[in-house]
């Protein structure tokens, strides 16, 4: 097994000896790479078109949400229907999902003007920092987004097992009628 010295950054210990891809050595190789990444005002710059796309597509679903919460809580008035109770129900755990999806990514864009003033000033380690933690926050709001669309997934389950029952019904009764 070879050895290499690492050498790396301030405060580090000077001439430490690691086993050729340890993990101790690639930890070090990474803290160095962040500390000598230059991070320039276009890359978070970049960010801007996907978090305005993202942050639209979150509030025109929100919006449509809103409307269809809205009919069938106008359908429900006039004909009661359990199945319409589980529908408003699984609508209000994505309108919460979405509202959620929506400050993260407002987050993120607020991390990213951060960045952008921080890379001015000349603050690279901190414009770092809030780099990542914008990036994290784009992450987790895309995360969010997944788990709403798996509750919709869910509400269509219910509208289509709704459909089925009503069609073995109709097939019954037009079995007993021949």
């Amino acid at each position: 097994m070879g050895f290499v010295k690492k050498s790396v950054g301030k405060g580090s210990r000077t001439g430490q000896t690691f086993p050729v891809g340890c993990a101790a050595g690639r930890a070090l190789e990474t803290r160095a790479y962040f500390c000598r990444m230059e991070l320039n005002i276009q890359t978070p710059a970049l960010l801007f078109p996907a978090l305005s796309l993202l942050l639209l597509a979150y509030t025109n679903k929100f919006l449509a949400i809103a409307n269809l919460i809205r009919k069938l809580y106008s359908d429900y008035q006039e004909k009661p229907d359990p199945t319409i109770i589980q529908q408003i129900s699984n609508l209000r755990r994505r309108v919460v999902l979405i509202r959620w999806m929506q400050v993260l990514g407002v987050a993120s864009t607020l991390g990213c003007v951060v960045t952008m003033f921080l890379v001015y000033e000349g603050l690279q380690m901190t414009a770092k920092l809030f780099f990542a933690a914008s990036l994290v926050l784009m992450i987790t709001s895309l995360v969010f987004s997944l788990l709403e669309i798996a509750l919709s997934a869910g509400a269509l389950r219910l509208l289509l097992k709704d459909l089925e029952e009503k069609l073995e019904r109709e097939e019954v009764l037009k079995g007993g009628k021949s």
